[in-house]
């Protein structure tokens, strides 16, 4: 599980494999929250609040790396680190 960011303590990974819609998971803890890219929505899981509001504001203003990273998982690559 390559992964790409760390967010106020939250990683972001992407898993190989993936499928449709581009996502992404974050983790914290025990908590894994499976996030929609364009739209921003959790598909699964969950996170604490005030690490979600986070990654989304984080995400938001990273789109463009988050969408090269699931393009790179989809072709079987390794996605670059996003820095923030």
């Amino acid at each position: 599980m390559p992964v790409v960011a760390m967010v106020d303590g939250v990683k972001i990974e992407f898993y190989p494999d993936e499928h449709p819609p581009p996502h992404f998971h974050a983790r914290y803890a025990e908590y894994v929250a499976q996030i929609e890219i364009r739209t921003a929505k959790v598909l699964r899981g969950s996170l604490p609040p005030a690490k979600l509001r986070v990654v989304l504001e984080w995400a938001a203003g990273h789109y463009i790396g988050l969408m090269n990273a699931w393009t790179a998982v989809e072709e079987l690559r390794k996605p670059e680190k996003i820095d923030d």
